[in-house]
């Protein structure tokens, strides 16, 4: 179950994420990234719905969230931009969902705060389809060796305050998990990443 605590978290930024999302903030990457969604698509931790504007049409959407005023913004931006969606309230880590059962897995910017990201990316390769994609947007440590120290050195205040690991080797994680790398985008100092990823099963 979710710490009660990073509920209250990330209910406090609901308010904040909708505004990034009305000023189409990294509008450029998730662009890129989403216009390979296709199908029946399970996006995870889809805070207020920021995806919404970029997945192309005729898709359909399970959206998932722990927090309840993120997904109250996220119904929104459903509505808004026409997208086909139903929500879940629910822990990720936790939830339980059919397996081979979706065609795109989309993750933007959440393996920094799961509590065991591990297991989110072996849930990706239960839930999707064989020969699915897997989407990420993730940010964690960088090649750079002084952001790296920075990351290291404030990874605890950013997960006091916004909830969020700054220095997760995301790579590394993608490739244990067995989930293979497709296209990879590296950006901003290197610690940002577009991951196309698939699942042969």
């Amino acid at each position: 179950m979710t710490n009660p605590k990073s509920i209250r978290i990330f209910d406090r930024q609901a308010k904040s994420y909708e505004k990034r999302r009305r000023k189409l903030q990294l509008a450029r990457e998730r662009s890129r990234l989403l216009k390979d969604a296709k199908g029946s698509i399970l996006e995870l931790s889809v805070g207020a719905g920021n995806n919404f504007p970029f997945y192309p049409s005729g898709v359909h959407v399970t959206a998932v969230d722990f927090s309840p005023k993120m997904i109250e913004k996220a119904k929104e931006a459903a509505e808004e931009y026409g997208i086909d969606c139903e929500f879940v309230v629910s822990d990720v880590e936790g939830i339980e969902l059919p397996e081979n059962h979706f065609d795109t897995i989309v993750s933007t910017l959440s393996l920094c705060a799961y509590e065991k990201p591990e297991k989110v990316l072996e849930k990706m390769k239960y839930w999707v389809k064989p020969g699915g994609r897997i989407l990420l947007f993730e940010h964690g440590k960088s090649t750079n060796s002084v952001y790296a120290w920075l990351q290291n050195r404030f990874d605890a205040l950013s997960v006091r305050f916004v909830g969020c690991h700054q220095n997760r080797d995301i790579l590394k994680m993608v490739s244990n998990a067995g989930i293979e790398i497709k296209q990879l985008e590296k950006l901003m100092l290197q610690s940002v990443f577009l991951i196309r990823g698939v699942v042969q099963k």
